[in-house]
């Protein structure tokens, strides 16, 4: 009899869990003034009180967004639409205390930003991204969701999205939390391109573009063969594409006036948005090639700091440095192969990493996992009070492909390899599995392609630790020198406030190692004279310094508040680093030279 018993609950629990079940209801009575309607049901749950929270973070950012500020009107219901009580609990949490199983919780979301975090809502074009436009309810992460669109009368009703679709009119699904929220979602009038992509498993897949934009049918077009040269170009550098989970790719493209600047990675799509009043096909590739770069690298190649993802709060990563700068590395480096940038943009772009490293204070005294770390607190997060970001912090997407592009000069030099390779190994160990990868594992993957003193000595001092690079040295090996364009200039080292028209104030903090900073001047100092010669604005430093050069000594005259102070400042060379080719020098390139030229500049599509 006890046997039974326990058989008797361990169905009844079974059968509870598998029929739990998230509906959305999704419609727009009022999307002429940015607002949806939206309606949560879920069924089957415990019998105690329900939890519902909207997401403070969102897959592809990660930093702490205030998603719960653009909901109100919040209601709960029984399954026969009987109201219940709710009580919000903190800001963006709601709690219903009693209920018999089954609670709709209903509310209305304003939505007026359409980029690839947050959510813009119009008759004619419906932007989604899901964590700032659905309430979740906690415990129900493993809840299979259903998914429902009643659309405005003047919307064209396209939907572009990588969830599954269902037999039912605007009905998709998602097998959970994590993928739902992941899967940004544009419906209205979108300009759809298809291609049939093959894979190495012999499975084929739909590759998409879902197009919003003012843009010609050619133009359209273009833009497809664009991205479909890219795509393959991209699939070259790991040799086979991802396993897309139900069958398909696509990249989600508002490209119009409309939108906010982004571009967002996800598993089986990506959210672009450029805001340009009509399409170039040729002059928005480069987003395009950084984000499908995702789909391997971040989202199959993981860091484990970064899964599962965090709904509830900030995610720090210490890899991001990888996950988003070695990606910013190929992004480049793919227009290049693929024939869509010439060699001395490349190179540009080479000079621009340089710089990055040698001469930004936050490369130069903190690693790339530092960096990554401060993520939390850079990603499209927002606050009202200054930041010394500039003495202290470096973008881990330059300073990550700042490190790439030493990682790749390294490999090819010392073992006539390129990045390649260590992205394949990431891949086989890491992204095909599944398995979140970690520093110390990364630095394993890493020596299996070269050697493990190298490894070990590459992660000591390039990602734990913040060491100058030789790219002298790395760049010479491939036929590059380093030239400081601005040589035997002197640079006083301020960026003066443009709004001021009558006064030379300092409009942001003074950079560790300038001028300006060693003579003890910051921001929002006013520069009254240098020597005896009284200053106004921009241009009359510019006049003034017209006569000097580095090291020459000038007394500064100047108020900090209330009080003129003088300062003894000793001007410094500017510098900007460019990479120039031996050839215009006349040196004489050597076969191993050519070769590494080669790896940037030609296609890997075979």
């Amino acid at each position: 009899m006890k046997k039974l018993l326990t058989l008797c609950l361990l169905f009844f629990v079974f059968f509870q869990a598998g029929a739990q079940k998230i509906l959305y209801k999704v419609s727009f009575p009022n999307a002429i003034h940015h607002e949806a309607r939206i309606e949560l049901t879920a069924s089957n749950i415990p019998l105690k009180p329900a939890i519902f929270k909207m997401s403070r973070s969102s897959p592809g950012r990660y930093a702490t967004h205030e998603f719960g500020k653009n909901v109100y009107d919040v209601t709960a219901a029984d399954q026969n639409g009987k109201a219940i009580v709710v009580n919000r609990i903190d800001g963006d949490v709601y709690e219903v205390p009693k209920h018999n199983g089954t609670v709709t919780i209903s509310y209305t979301l304003y939505g007026n930003y359409a980029d690839g975090t947050y959510v813009g809502i119009d008759p004619e074009s419906i932007h989604l991204n899901m964590p700032g436009a659905f309430m979740w309810m906690k415990g129900m992460d493993e809840a299979p969701i259903e998914i429902r669109f009643d659309l405005p009368k003047e919307n064209k009703g396209v939907i572009a999205t990588q969830l599954a679709p269902t037999k039912q009119p605007n009905t998709f699904t998602a097998p959970g939390l994590q993928y739902f929220m992941d899967s940004p979602t544009k419906i209205g009038d979108q300009k759809i391109r298809e291609w049939p992509i093959h894979n190495s498993n012999g499975k084929t897949y739909t590759m998409r573009v879902a197009l919003e934009a003012d843009a010609t049918d050619a133009q359209t077009d273009q833009l497809a063969e664009n991205i479909k040269k890219l795509v393959e170009e991209e699939r070259a550098v790991y040799g086979e594409f991802p396993a897309y989970d139900y069958g398909s790719y696509t990249f989600i493209a508002g490209i119009n006036s409309f939108v906010k600047g982004d571009g967002m990675e996800h598993r089986n799509s990506t959210m672009i948005t450029v805001p340009a009043p009509s399409l170039n096909p040729n002059g928005v590739l480069g987003v395009f090639a950084h984000e499908y770069f995702h789909n391997w690298n971040v989202e199959r190649i993981r860091p484990k700091t970064l899964e599962p993802f965090n709904f509830e709060k900030s995610n720090m990563s210490h890899e991001l440095w990888c996950a988003e700068g070695f990606t910013q590395y190929y992004g480049s480096l793919l227009l290049a192969r693929a024939g869509f940038t010439n060699d001395k943009t490349y190179l540009g772009t080479i000079g621009f990493l340089v710089n990055t490293k040698q001469n930004t204070p936050g490369a130069k005294f903190y690693s790339p996992v530092q960096a990554s770390n401060h993520a939390v607190f850079v990603d499209a997060s927002v606050s009202i009070d200054f930041n010394n970001y500039g003495n202290m912090f470096t973008s881990y997407y330059t300073y990550g492909a700042a490190i790439a592009l030493a990682l790749d000069l390294e490999l090819q030099t010392r073992y006539h390899k390129t990045i390649d390779v260590f992205m394949q190994a990431m891949w086989k160990r890491f992204g095909k599995t599944e398995v979140p990868y970690t520093l110390s594992t990364m630095q394993e993957t890493l020596a299996s392609v070269s050697d493990a003193a190298f490894a070990a000595q590459f992660f000591s001092k390039y990602i734990l630790g913040h060491e100058p690079i030789d790219y002298a040295s790395l760049l010479g090996k491939a036929g590059y020198e380093i030239k400081n364009m601005t040589e035997g200039k002197p640079s006083f080292g301020i960026a003066p406030r443009t709004t001021e028209l009558s006064r030379l104030v300092i409009g942001s903090n003074t950079i560790k190692g300038s001028a300006a900073y060693e003579a003890g001047l910051d921001i929002n100092d006013e520069i009254l004279k240098l020597d005896e010669t009284p200053v106004k604005n921009s241009g009359d430093l510019t006049s003034f310094l017209s006569g000097k050069k580095p090291g020459d000594v000038v007394m500064v005259s100047y108020k900090h508040r209330n009080t003129e102070k003088l300062a003894k400042l000793i001007l410094k060379e500017q510098v900007s680093l460019a990479i120039i080719p031996f050839e215009q020098s006349g040196k004489e390139l050597t076969e191993e030279m050519k070769s590494i030229r080669a790896s940037w500049f030609t296609s890997k599509v075979k």
